[in-house]
């Protein structure tokens, strides 16, 4: 016979189980607990969690990404996504346009570094087309946010992007 106590490891573990298979199943990328807890009939629960979803993964998970509510999301980034832009808006006043997110980190930092302000986050993806960069430019001129400078860093596509 086991312990009250040795009953709730069980049920705990089995939710972890379930929350590992979870993550797995809708191509997580976090699955969030706060709190698992003790109902007062004995049961172990996950009274809230957050899951985030790998956009990678879209095209298995249509389900999952069918039930988005973008109308809590900044309608920019929500049109960025539209054509496979990455946007974060900023405080500063330098726009970066920028193919790849570690170019775009690193051109944020040297804005930083000389003393400018990001203005946004604009990340383009390695294999860019005509239509994502004539996108991109309509995001950064419809921003009501004057711009003092713009900085664009763009890399030369692989063999393997053309």
């Amino acid at each position: 016979m086991r312990s009250a106590c040795g009953v709730l490891i069980v049920l705990a573990a089995d939710q972890i189980k379930k929350l590992y298979d979870l993550f797995l199943k809708v191509d997580a990328t976090q699955v969030e607990v706060n709190p698992l807890g003790e109902t007062p009939q004995g049961q172990v629960v996950c009274f809230d969690a957050k899951i985030n979803f790998d956009d990678n993964a879209e095209f298995r998970q249509k389900a999952v990404f069918a039930m988005d509510d973008t109308a809590e999301s900044d309608p920019t980034e929500t049109e960025a996504a539209k054509f496979d832009l990455k946007y974060i808006g900023l405080d500063g006043n330098i726009a970066c346009f920028v193919n790849g997110a570690g170019l775009a980190m690193a051109t944020c930092d040297i804005i930083d570094l000389h003393g400018g302000k990001p203005a946004n986050f604009l990340d383009l993806g390695g294999g860019v087309k005509e239509n994502q960069v004539y996108a991109a430019f309509k995001l950064l001129t419809a921003d009501p946010k004057p711009y003092s400078h713009s900085a664009v860093s763009l890399k030369q596509p692989t063999e393997a992007a053309t």
